[in-house]
């Protein structure tokens, strides 16, 4: 794990003790606004008041500096891939600093050098910037296999007010050998990508380790759009509304310990007044999604418990969660596990062309 500066070296905190077996390394890639800050882009005032704010005026989506940090405590790598411009690079690592996040890479988007270029599809486009982005950041790995072989996985985080849910998605299917190259460079073109960046995404995937890189892909519904928006893209896709929902998730996975979920609940209902029974009830809306089965509730029990020993802030909303929880486990759904169906990103490029297209 890096900390503070980008490819800085820095120490890695080991996993809670109490925590089940935890699978590492795995990569971690972040989207930063709407994900990660709460930043408005709708208007011009919203985009001078963005770019002039202090990184302490900056507002973080509530629990995703718990989770942030959580995952740097299980020894996840942090990758940050955001289309904030460059220019807005020591504001936003001063920010997380502030949060007391640690990170491998920051990756923001050249604006001024798109300008200077006369390229404005470029300013909009998140294809032709986020795609070989992040297959260059896959291929920079000192190595993309672990220590046993087997191919180092990776969770993305994004949310639903671009077109986090179509990139990753591509990018998942493309580390996996399901896109041709041939496919690729169609899509891109549709997407209406310059012809280097295409070449670009066409080169480092050809680098890429092939095999089922991308665990799973975490969507922050910040819009509120209807999780049902994004069954075109599989299980594989989980739409969250709250982070403690993604925590859940991935506690399931294996990738965090059970403390760490109740971390990002304390956070939530001692810092952003939360309330702890409808915290509850969204692990049951995951279920109800075929997104989470159950079996991470006891250990959350468990863990619970060593908690309220040291009468920690929040213990009695976390209290009342964990006993909801437990109400509420006759309620659950087997966790679905359906076959991976392919993705019409042809379709799916053009008809995001259309709407970026209405947009301006």
């Amino acid at each position: 794990m890096v900390s503070g500066e980008e490819r800085a070296q820095g120490p890695r905190t080991p996993a809670n003790a109490a925590a089940p077996a935890l699978r590492a390394p795995f990569i971690a890639r972040w989207d930063l606004d709407k994900t990660y800050l709460r930043t408005d882009f709708d208007t011009l005032r919203d985009l001078v008041r963005t770019a002039i704010e202090r990184p302490d005026q900056k507002r973080t989506v509530p629990g995703a500096g718990s989770l942030l940090r959580e995952l740097g405590r299980a020894g996840v790598e942090t990758h940050i891939l955001s289309g904030s411009p460059e220019q807005l690079r020591s504001r936003i690592e001063q920010k997380l600093r502030l949060d007391g996040a640690r990170w491998a890479s920051l990756t923001l988007k050249p604006n001024l050098q798109n300008i200077l270029r006369l390229r404005f599809r470029a300013l909009r486009g998140q294809l032709g910037y986020k795609l070989p982005a992040l297959l260059q950041r896959r291929c920079e790995l000192p190595s993309q296999r672990d220590a046993s072989g087997a191919l180092i996985r990776e969770v993305l985080l994004g949310d639903d007010a671009e077109a986090d849910a179509f990139v990753y998605s591509l990018y998942a299917d493309v580390c996996e050998g399901r896109v041709t190259p041939l496919e690729l460079g169609e899509v891109m073109r549709l997407g209406h990508a310059y012809d280097d960046t295409i070449l670009d995404a066409l080169r480092f995937a050809s680098y890429v380790e092939k095999g089922p890189v991308v665990e799973r892909i975490l969507i922050h519904l910040d819009r509120q759009s209807s999780p049902s928006d994004f069954r075109i893209f599989g299980d594989r896709v989980v739409p969250f509304y709250n982070y403690l929902q993604a925590a859940f998730v991935l506690h399931e996975d294996g990738r965090i310990a059970a403390h760490a979920v109740l971390r990002v609940a304390q956070d939530l209902v001692v810092a952003h007044n939360f309330d702890s029974v409808a915290l509850a009830r969204s692990y049951v809306d995951l279920s109800r999604r075929g997104h989470v089965s159950g079996k991470g509730i006891a250990s959350l029990e468990a863990a619970y418990g060593e908690l309220a020993q040291r009468r920690a802030a929040g213990a009695s909303d976390l209290g009342a969660m964990i006993a909801e929880l437990t109400r509420l486990c006759s309620d659950l759904r087997p966790a679905v596990s359906r076959p991976h169906a392919a993705i019409d990103y042809r379709a799916l490029a053009a008809g995001h062309n259309r709407r970026s297209k209405r947009g301006r």
